[in-house]
Parts: structure tokens; C-alpha cells; sequence
């Protein structure tokens, strides 16, 4: 009774939120884009990590998902990069639907992400000492990048907007988050300008 209590005041006081789109000159038009994220160990019972992934476009989300990892991690970075690998596998099937519906994208789909060890095990398969114990099937997500199709750019912390899937976080924190996933306020645009090929 006390969950469904909840879920009523839950749905009371967000009734009127949305998402809101729009091709505003901040952004790149019909350009698909988002954040990556996993957290760290947060199943209590079986310690396996969840993923959280939010891809955007045209200033709000069109795919996003928060499922927990199959299996469980040998370091945060391991983590990560099966994150990664979750949103490029997403990340390509909307490319290619929206190739289908006349929106091909032509530029990199630009996914932010948090953890500096899984930028760089994207980009560069030498760091064996840090990725050897990866699993050969999560390497999906460099092929992505070595083809041409996807760049995981680095992003602090604080702006993983992309947290607000994987971990319980202080209200001003998710309230902010919250407004740019939802499309009513901006992510540093200018990066996405700037960014990628």
C-alpha cells in the first residue's frame, strides 16, 4: 500500500512534466547524440553494475534505458565499456532507422561518457593491461569507433546526465539532469558544434 501511495503522489506531482523537442539554432538538427553511464556496483545482493544510457536528438531523449549487467565486473572501467557497448548497440539501430526515415546521419554519433579508461579502450586497443580481462564480445563498441560511427567523448562526472539512470543522487542534482534529459533546458551545445567528425 505504502508503494502504491507513492506512485499516486509520484504521478500528482509530475503530471504536467514532457518532453519537449525542438530544432533550435543551438543544436545540430536531427543529429543523433547522448550519455553513457554505469554505476558502481550498485546491486546490493548480487554486485553487479547497471547500466544507463539517454540518446537525444533534436534537445530530448528517443531512446534511453537503465537495465542491470548480466554479469558482474571486475573494475569500473570493465563496467563502463559494457555500457558502452549496450548504447552503441542502440545507437546504431536508430541510426539506421533513421537513415530509413530520410535522416541519415552523416557525422559520428557522439556518446559523453564519465570513465577515461573506457574513452581510451575505445580508441586504442594497446592498454591490454587495463581491458584483457574484458570479455572479446564487449569490444563491439570499438569496432563502432573504429569504423566511423560512434566517438565516446569524455564528460565529468557532475555533468553525467546519464547518473540520474544508475544512481540516487541529491534532488538539485537530479532535478538538473532531470530538465536536460527532458529537453527543457540545454547541454553545453557548443560541444556538440565542436565535436566530432
Amino acid at each position: 500500500m505504502l508503494a502504491a501511495e507513492h506512485v499516486l503522489c509520484y504521478l500528482r506531482g509530475t503530471w504536467n512534466q514532457t518532453i519537449r523537442y525542438s530544432r533550435d539554432s543551438h543544436e545540430n538538427p536531427n543529429v543523433l547524440w547522448g550519455w553513457v553511464d554505469a554505476d558502481w556496483a550498485g546491486d546490493t545482493d548480487t554486485r553487479r553494475f547497471h547500466t544507463g544510457y539517454i540518446l537525444t536528438m533534436n534537445g530530448g531523449p528517443i531512446s534511453w534505458k537503465s537495465p542491470r549487467q548480466d554479469n558482474v565486473s571486475l573494475s569500473t572501467s570493465k563496467a563502463e565499456f559494457v555500457a558502452a557497448s549496450l548504447a552503441g548497440q542502440e545507437a546504431i539501430y536508430l541510426r539506421e532507422t533513421l537513415t530509413d526515415f530520410g535522416f541519415s546521419q552523416t557525422k559520428l554519433t557522439l556518446l559523453y561518457e564519465d570513465n577515461l579508461a573506457c574513452v581510451a579502450m575505445s580508441e586504442n586497443p594497446v592498454r591490454r593491461k587495463f581491458s584483457r580481462h574484458i570479455d572479446i564480445c564487449k569490444y563491439y563498441v570499438r569496432e563502432l569507433v573504429l569504423n566511423g560511427f560512434l566517438k565516446l567523448v569524455p564528460l565529468r562526472t557532475h555533468k553525467m546526465v546519464a547518473d540520474a539512470l544508475t544512481e540516487s543522487l541529491p534532488s538539485p542534482a537530479f532535478v538538473g539532469h532531470h530538465q536536460i534529459m527532458t529537453g527543457h533546458a540545454s547541454f553545453a551545445a557548443r560541444l556538440l558544434l565542436c565535436v566530432g567528425g
